[in-house]
């Protein structure tokens, strides 16, 4: 397969798996509503923020939609990638030009888009889709580390919608009447739904024990010369002497054996009038699938500003070019289903946040959100303040209920000697453990429970078995005394600790347990049924 290569590529390709975790650390003040809603709204380097977020949300979300820099030489965008490469310091000492062709705009671009896209891909179902908006500028590029990273086979479609009304007044070669929003799957097979059927369009009258139907038609599309097996019989009205012949330049859409298939099932509906109707295929609706392919042409948004609505909520104009909020609706309405998490990364003035609101109150839905926002000025200013009032009412315009969290970047997890950071506590760890051991996400974030036994107080409360997966249990011996090596300091396996510990949940099976060290050999571990790791030298870090 074709690949794309710039300068500064190697030094990204696997950028993201060497990102620092990063705790979370929720701000009440700036969050609202109903903060147990699960909607989250992060303010800091997406890169960083996606790598926070990866333990707790790694193969749960349905929904990712984006709409990063379009590249056009117009917008100032800066993303710290971090890296300090000789190849990565080539391209950020390079000139960012407005001129359409110079490469290390481009370069620039790509090495900004390429290991969010990898990071992102971690986040979905395996049923899930990530749509990314954009023009033309970067739209080759795109879909070819798009290719690279999500499979070549898991391209879903492009949509095409119209962004105006009117002729493009600057003087360009063509009027940009119309953006693309990109669809890959995490999978193969992975579609998109489009407007639900109307049920009222479904009739019954004859009665047909199957319920209600429409008819399709059984003209075909296929000469004599080109299909002759669809124009080699007529179809005839049982008991009535009725009878239709193929059209020369269309036929019949099934041969003969189908169209007997048909008749013998009673799917063939006859016309009232044979002089002027023709038969049709019945499709009943309990055959019928509750909503139709998505159309890949939108024309429904060329009047509506984004613009004018963020400017109508937060009282300024921010950004130049914001998606409408019904664009954004229309992508959450075919692509994330009533009870899933919605991603995006490119947060900007927080339409996606509102979009899903507003879907969840036209549907009866339950989908939580999930944004991030670099700019701190904007996410507070902007992105957060058009969420709370989405939510609370503005204006004339009633609010859409629920809740979200405000959240910043905290330290890394571990410090430069590679040693668990001291900010971190035992839940921090826990869902890292859980994460890197597992590859999935923690099931339940830890509740302190009273141990009777030797486990220590304090931090030592929170339970140390984390959960099971595929049959193993996982568990951590850490009780905020970074470094207490002592046997009795809870951060130790012991005998005393090994036979403390929760059993495991499904009576037995294997068992493995995270500490800062093990006094038990060989043979009690297998006693016991232990694996043991030592933290932090066996705590993985991608």
């Amino acid at each position: 397969m074709p690949t794309l290569d710039w300068i500064g590529k190697a030094a990204v390709v696997n950028h993201h798996r060497k990102v620092p975790y990063r705790l979370l650390r929720c701000d009440r003040e700036l969050s609202a509503g109903d903060a147990d809603a699960g909607n989250l709204l992060v303010q800091g380097d997406n890169l960083l923020a996606l790598k926070a977020l990866l333990p707790y949300y790694a193969g749960k979300v349905k929904c990712i939609y984006i709409d990063p820099p379009y590249n056009t030489g117009n917008e100032n965008w800066v993303y710290n990638d971090n890296v300090n490469s000789p190849e990565i310091r080539q391209w950020i000492a390079a000139t960012v030009g407005k001129e359409g062709e110079d490469l290390s705009r481009h370069d620039k671009w790509l090495c900004m888009m390429y290991p969010r896209l990898a990071l992102l891909r971690d986040f979905l179902t395996q049923d899930g889709v990530i749509l990314v908006s954009l023009d033309e500028t970067e739209l080759a590029h795109l879909r070819m580390i798009l290719d690279e990273i999500f499979g070549k086979a898991n391209f879903i479609g492009s949509f095409v919608w119209n962004t105006r009304n009117t002729d493009n007044r600057v003087k360009t070669y063509l009027s940009p009447d119309h953006e693309y929003i990109i669809a890959y799957g995490r999978s193969r097979g992975v579609s998109i739904l489009g407007r639900r059927i109307d049920r009222s369009d479904f009739k019954n009258p004859d009665n047909d024990p199957r319920g209600p139907y429409v008819t399709d038609p059984l003209t075909g599309k296929a000469t004599a010369a080109e299909r002759p097996n669809l124009h080699a019989y007529n179809m005839e009205q049982p008991g009535t002497g009725n009878v239709w012949k193929p059209d020369p330049a269309k036929g019949w859409i099934t041969d003969e054996a189908g169209y007997k298939a048909l008749l013998a099932d009673n799917r063939i509906w006859w016309p009232p009038n044979p002089a002027t109707g023709k038969p049709r295929k019945k499709r009943f609706l309990s055959d019928t699938q509750e909503r139709m392919p998505a159309s890949s042409f939108w024309t429904e948004f060329r009047a509506l500003s984004g613009a004018k609505e963020v400017g109508d909520i937060v009282g300024e104009r921010v950004f130049a070019f914001p998606k409408p909020l019904s664009v954004v609706q229309k992508v959450i309405d075919h692509c994330a289903p009533r009870d899933c998490i919605v991603l995006d990364s490119f947060a900007g003035t927080g339409t996606t946040a509102h979009a899903v609101l507003a879907q969840n109150n036209a549907d009866g839905g339950s989908r939580r959100f999930i944004t991030v926002e670099m700019d701190e000025g904007i996410c507070r200013d902007v992105t957060a303040q058009r969420i709370r009032k989405a939510i609370d009412g503005y204006g004339e315009t009633p609010g859409l209920g629920g809740g979200f969290r405000f959240c910043t970047l905290g330290a890394a997890l571990f410090d430069d000697a590679g040693n668990i950071a001291s900010e971190v506590r035992f839940g921090d760890l826990a869902a890292h453990v859980f994460f890197t051991e597992t590859g999935s996400p923690i099931p339940k974030r830890p509740r302190r429970l009273p141990h009777p036994g030797p486990l220590p107080k304090g931090e030592g409360e929170y339970s140390p078995l984390l959960g099971v997966h595929q049959g193993r249990a996982i568990y951590l011996l850490f009780n905020g005394v970074l470094g207490d090596k002592r046997p009795a300091g809870g951060n130790v396996l012991t005998h005393a600790i090994a036979e403390a510990l929760p059993p495991h949940p499904d009576g037995e099976g294997p068992r493995v347990v995270y500490g800062e060290a093990c006094r038990l050999g060989a043979k009690s571990l297998e006693q016991y049924g232990i694996t043991f790791r030592q933290i932090p030298f066996e705590l993985k870090v991608d």
